[in-house]
């Protein structure tokens, strides 16, 4: 039922920024706690940052904190991601999801709706 789109992915130079969307059908899109996630070649997907639906409390891995933001727009059914200081070691293909019930959790486990992802490459 429930079906999420990123874009704005891209390759940029360290130092660059890169703001990411994912747009998510349905009506009830307000009602749910929305995350990113990020998977490296060869490595495991990892928790980046997560936003709740009603209050807006955020939370972020250590490694982005500073210097990347999210945040949502429920009029547009979008939650976003701004990137700055983009660094080589976020290169990864970043995938938005959602959470319809339960507590917002970094556990990807955790997550009902995923998009496909939308690539970001970091050079140096």
């Amino acid at each position: 039922q429930v079906q999420l789109v990123e874009s704005g992915g891209g390759l940029v130079q360290a130092g660059d920024s890169l703001r990411l969307s994912c747009a998510a059908s349905g009506r009830t899109f307000s009602t749910y706690a929305m995350g990113w996630f990020r998977q490296a070649p060869g490595k495991e997907r990892e928790f980046v940052a997560a936003i709740r639906s009603t209050t807006g409390t955020t939370t972020y891995t250590n490694s982005v904190k500073g210097r990347f933001t999210i945040s949502r727009d429920n009029a547009k059914n979008t939650v976003y991601l701004q990137m700055n200081n983009l660094k080589p070691e976020d290169t990864a293909v970043y995938s938005c999801a959602g959470l319809r019930f339960g507590p917002l959790t970094t556990d990807q486990n955790g997550y009902d709706y995923w998009g496909q992802g939308t690539q970001v490459t970091v050079s140096s």
